[in-house]
């Protein structure tokens, strides 16, 4: 290593350890620097850095079909048993104990393996052209059956809510990995201006388990977190400028430490650093955006009661609208966060009152998210997810009131919109709804056909962290081809 060389790393190193900010990115650096390789992916970060915007558009690699998500996060696991995947011998043996071989050697949350087995009371009907199969829980979505697409086997690895949560969004358990939303903007940016490239968007009685790690850009630069915006109130605390100060002070400051970050950027290298730059001129061009896009008493009193929305009034219907506000204004993924699906069968917290509850919360918005972009010609190129961390076993729990436990065997989710093949129902569970039986979806193959979809390998779609390349998949993942319209 020549002595320059050897100078930069001590200084990198000295500067790592005097400056908790710079946090993950020099350690990359650091990495780097050492010379334990370069991957596709760290050239293009590299590349990055040096004076292209981090969030700036760049190409897939191959066509779209679609450019931009939006990911309706049902936190909490929804029922498959009582919203799209009725079972009648399950009906039938209800009350019965769940025969061993369904339950050998599995690990419930708070099940013992002898639990009864619970039928629904909830009424399904077949709707659309499709004959989509969907419960009396969701009557708007039956209006939309013909748009979207079911999948009743979808199977993950993790049972409990917190680490359930990080594997949906992250394709890991563990906590600091980066989501989805990280490496969708990470792999192709952002086709807005004054707005984040990834968005969070929360509703209902608490924020979801795990928190904001379900949204972190992990390993990546920061600059690719989700960025949540408030319901009520600021968009994003701390936005506004301080009484006093006029724009062009602000605009004298903000350009005076830009310029001493470039310079140190240029001293070190560490992507941090080019996060912070952005985030800066980001937060600048907010101050005009984020409270004009949360308004919505522009919209039409047709659109307003399409979603079930009042302006003002924090809501998942509102959300949804904002949405669709968001993607129209060029933001690569959004994710709205409702709780509480969890229904192990309290009080508050079961398949009755609790149940329809939640549904009338959401139902209405979801379908006409659906809608709204079909009418406004947005659907085509973008996808709308709905689902949760894992759906509800099909025994009971032994509680005051109807619940069920955690199951991770197979649940259900829907895609629409954004090259998803409408009106399909993807997937069969055995007679109890336990397990798949035909076309079984893991988590890794549906992150694996969410960026196929947005025109990315997800096997190619990399960052090398701690001496190895990760990727969002892991090292598992298929595209579905029956997904794809």
């Amino acid at each position: 290593m020549h002595s320059d060389q050897q100078h930069l790393l001590a200084r990198t190193r000295r500067h790592f350890f005097q400056d908790c900010r710079i946090g993950l990115g020099a350690m990359a650096l650091g990495s780097l620097l050492s010379g334990d390789g370069w991957s596709e992916s760290r050239a293009a970060g590299a590349e990055r850095q040096a004076g292209e915007q981090p969030l700036a558009p760049r190409p897939p690699h191959f066509p779209p079909r679609a450019r931009q998500v939006i990911f309706l996060f049902m936190a909490g696991g929804p029922s498959q048993l009582e919203l799209f995947d009725p079972k009648p011998k399950l009906q039938q043996l209800s009350g019965e104990t769940i025969p061993t071989s369904y339950v050998e050697k599995k690990r419930f949350a708070f099940l013992k393996p002898d639990a009864k087995l619970l039928g629904t009371n909830r009424r399904f009907a077949r709707h659309g052209q499709s004959g989509q199969t969907i419960s009396e829980c969701l009557p708007h979505l039956a209006q939309v059956a013909d748009d979207i697409a079911v999948i009743r086997t979808v199977a993950t690895d993790v049972f409990n809510h917190g680490p359930a949560k990080f594997f949906m969004n992250t394709g890991s358990p563990r906590f600091g990995r980066p989501s989805l939303g990280s490496w969708l903007t990470y792999g192709i940016g952002s086709q807005a201006d004054d707005l984040p490239g990834f968005v969070v968007l929360q509703s209902g009685p608490r924020g979801p388990r795990g928190g904001s790690a379900n949204w972190g850009s992990g390993f990546l630069p920061t600059t690719y977190q989700g960025v949540p915006l408030r319901g009520q109130g600021p968009p994003i605390l701390n936005l506004e400028s301080p009484a006093g100060v006029s724009s062009q002070r602000q605009s004298d400051f903000l350009r005076a430490v830009n310029d001493l970050n470039r310079q140190r950027l240029a001293d070190t290298g560490d992507p941090e650093i080019a996060t912070r730059i952005a985030s800066y001129e980001m937060a600048y061009r907010m101050q005009t955006s984020a409270p004009e896009l949360m308004d919505l008493s522009g919209e039409t009193q047709e659109t307003l009661d399409l979603y079930g929305a009042v302006p003002g009034q924090p809501s998942f219907a509102n959300n949804c609208l904002l949405a669709r506000r968001l993607v129209e204004r060029g933001v690569r993924f959004v994710q709205l966060y409702h709780t509480d699906w969890d229904h192990h069968g309290n009080q508050g917290t079961e398949l009755g009152e609790s149940l329809d509850q939640i549904c009338r919360e959401t139902d209405q918005a979801s379908a006409a998210l659906v809608q709204d972009l079909k009418r406004l010609g947005l659907l085509d190129d973008t996808i709308v997810v709905w689902g949760g961390e894992f759906g509800r076993t099909p025994q009971g729990e032994p509680r005051n009131f109807l619940g069920r436990d955690h199951h991770i065997e197979a649940f259900a989710m829907w895609l629409a919109g954004g090259g998803i093949r409408p009106g399909l129902a993807l997937g069969e569970t055995d007679e109890l709804g336990y397990y798949a039986v035909e076309d079984r979806v893991h988590v890794h193959d549906l992150h694996a056909t969410l960026l196929h979809l947005l025109g990315l390998d997800h096997l190619r779609l990399t960052y090398r962290f701690q001496g190895r390349d990760f990727r969002l998949t892991d090292v598992a993942g298929e595209v579905v081809a029956k997904l794809l319209a």
